[in-house]
């Protein structure tokens, strides 16, 4: 599945991602329920399929089998695939085009992000290659989705771009094993990590350059571990105004994700819906020569292979 939160022009609504088309899968599972004669078909349809993907998520595994069979159902009923004049059903179909795709989530408890977690990175930095993974953090203030704007702020001048692969916390728990660590991943998406270099370096503490309103574009999609099969073999790339920038792969990553999800249980209790950004390879603009950091107009797009692509522009403070 790939799942979405998605606004429809009133409200942001759970979906998934059928074929161009953005399911709406509360009001989906309604219908279905209905169908098979369930009285109260909206209130059980609110509690399986909740229309927030945090709500989601903390539903666990009833949740995504309710998903999975919305899906199922939607895709075979030819009665939900068609209304009137052969348009989409109204309420549970809808035109990707024709909704605003936001952050899979909007309201994650936690936004952990990895630095110098591929070795090309740590070298064009100057860095030295970690032994343990280092954190940061951003707050969900700057997060934004497919298609907005990365605002530059005016006390910056020094914003840059970072590709990361990055996955979704599907249930809670405190020390988890490696071996059973990927269990707890509901999906994959992708994190644009935009960072205030001037702000990021002018102490010990990343967090100040990362955190910026706008400064953790999310999506487009959570991709369900399903469509996933290895984590850490996918093509990932950016690149700008149509110029690649970065081009790697996530099997270079220093710590794979089970080592960062038993490293990150053993400080502090992971919740459903924490955002877990992976790291980035090389090619961020401020180590070239001569640098290259975002630029009002500009457009970034990050590609990772089986999760899809975010593209966001870039534009100047009105402020």
């Amino acid at each position: 599945m790939r799942l979405v939160t998605f606004h429809n022009g009133i409200e942001p609504r759970l979906g998934a991602l059928w074929t161009g088309m953005v399911i709406d899968l509360n009001r989906a599972c309604a219908r279905l329920l209905q169908e098979k004669g369930e009285p109260r078909a909206t209130a059980l349809a609110a509690a399986l399929l909740p229309p927030d993907m945090r709500a989601f998520l903390e539903g666990g595994e009833k949740s995504r089998e309710a998903a999975q069979e919305t899906l199922h159902f939607v895709i075979e009923n030819s009665s939900l695939l068609e209304a009137e004049a052969g348009k989409p059903h109204p309420g549970i179909l809808y035109p990707e085009a024709e909704v605003t795709l936001l952050a899979p989530i909007l309201n994650p408890p936690k936004i952990i992000c990895l630095g110098l977690n591929y070795r090309d990175h740590a070298e064009e930095t100057g860095q030295p290659i970690p032994t343990e993974p280092v954190l940061f953090s951003k707050y969900n203030t700057a997060l934004i989705g497919p298609g907005a704007d990365i605002v530059l702020p005016r006390v910056s001048t020094q914003v840059d771009y970072e590709a990361e692969f990055t996955f979704i916390i599907g249930k809670r728990g405190h020390e988890i094993p490696e071996e059973v660590a990927m269990e707890y991943v509901a999906g994959y998406t992708i994190m644009n990590d935009v960072s205030a270099r001037d702000f990021q370096f002018k102490t010990g503490q990343w967090m100040v350059g990362k955190t910026f309103d706008t400064f953790a574009p999310l999506g487009p999609a959570l991709v369900s571990p399903d469509e996933v099969p290895d984590p850490h073999s996918l093509d990932i790339r950016l690149e700008l105004n149509g110029e690649q920038m970065q081009s790697s792969n996530t099997k270079h990553l220093i710590f794979k994700i089970p080592q960062i999800i038993a490293y990150l249980s053993q400080i502090f209790t992971l919740e459903p819906g924490d955002v877990v950004a992976t790291g980035t390879p090389s090619g961020v603009g401020f180590t070239r020569d001569p640098q290259r950091l975002l630029q009002d107009g500009d457009e970034v797009v990050i590609t990772v292979e089986k999760v899809g692509e975010l593209r966001n522009r870039v534009v100047r403070s009105k402020e």
